[in-house]
């Protein structure tokens, strides 16, 4: 197992530079430049040249690329070209925390409504409880959060009055023991509708593919041996056929997790949460370089993470996967 964790760390690094290539070419390879305008005005040849000059834009493309690997090494980011006065590392240090902290309860939201909706469902198969269960996760997946969102804010904000409907995360953009957020009860109360918002979509497409893979899973001839012991009912479900369902259920929760960390954009948006996801979408509208490198990386090595925990994952949940 210790040499097959070492060999994945290992091809991390061809596989983060092939990303930051790609990324800073089809970044640079976009029309117009960071300074092209200043507001809804041009700005003069010469104050762009003078700019240009100073981030080094106008050095020859494999130069800026090469400039950038070493200061990425050193763990600099660069300067952010729309926010001046912050460079790339203090966005990415006010905004992760809080898009990790929505990203990680959002998460923990789908697993608990999901995981249990799903295995009701495939116990009950084809009776009412199955189709009523159906049904709700084809409405959690259908129902997109630009739609859900607004509706959480108008009944239980507006109308009666049980949660803030914005700001969340304005007094919290620092990290936290292990991305522990305060528990405070201003936190919990600012966190429960953008949580929502975002755990639904995410809870209805694991309660489908819980329901999917335990229904596969409970007509496999170990389970029927299992029966045919005598074991109880419960027992074969928790013990024996839970963990292969969740086979494919780990297999998703990696990238899901990197998703919904950086690409919350509409959850946030509708929320005013200052979080990564507006600044990662923004910055390519402002052809803010740094900042589209620095999200991406950031993506990526969530990502590449992620999914070394899921495969790791998989060796618990069937002892027939070995590494060694």
């Amino acid at each position: 197992m210790t040499r097959y964790i070492i060999r994945r760390i290992l091809w991390f690094i061809p596989v983060l530079f092939a990303i930051a290539l790609v990324t800073f070419l089809l970044s640079h390879a976009m029309p117009g430049g960071p300074f092209d305008f200043a507001g809804d005005r041009s700005l003069p040849p010469s104050v762009v040249a003078n700019l240009k000059r100073k981030y080094h834009l106008d050095w020859p493309l494999w130069k800026q690329f090469a400039a950038w690997i070493w200061d990425l090494m050193r763990g600099d980011l660069g300067p952010s070209f729309r926010y001046r006065s912050l460079t790339v590392n203090d966005l990415l240090k006010q905004t992760f925390p809080v898009s990790l902290q929505l990203g990680l309860l959002s998460l923990l939201l789908a697993l608990i409504i999901g995981i249990p909706a799903g295995t009701i469902a495939a116990l009950k198969h084809n009776t009412w409880v199955d189709y009523v269960s159906s049904f709700i996760a084809i409405l959690g997946v259908s129902v997109p959060n630009i739609v859900l969102g607004p509706f959480l804010i108008w009944a239980f904000g507006l109308k009666l009055g049980w949660f803030p409907v914005a700001r969340w995360g304005a007094d919290y953009t620092q990290f936290y023991l292990g991305f522990i957020p305060p528990m405070t009860l201003d936190f919990w109360k600012h966190a429960v509708l953008p949580t929502v918002t975002l755990g639904t979509a995410l809870s209805a497409s694991i309660a489908r593919l819980t329901r999917a893979s335990l229904l596969q899973v409970i007509r496999e001839d170990y389970i029927r041996t299992a029966r045919a012991k005598g074991l109880p009912e419960r027992l074969i479900i928790v013990v024996h056929a839970m963990k292969n369902a969740l086979i494919p259920v780990v297999t998703i929760l990696g990238p899901l997790f990197a998703a919904v960390v950086t690409g919350s954009f509409v959850t946030e948006q509708i929320f005013g949460i200052n979080g990564m996801g507006k600044h990662f979408v923004t910055s390519v509208g402002n052809r803010d370089y740094p900042v589209i490198m620095g999200t991406a990386m950031l993506y990526s090595v969530l990502l590449v993470i992620a999914n070394l925990v899921v495969d790791l994952a998989y060796a618990w949940l069937d002892p027939r996967i070995r590494y060694d």
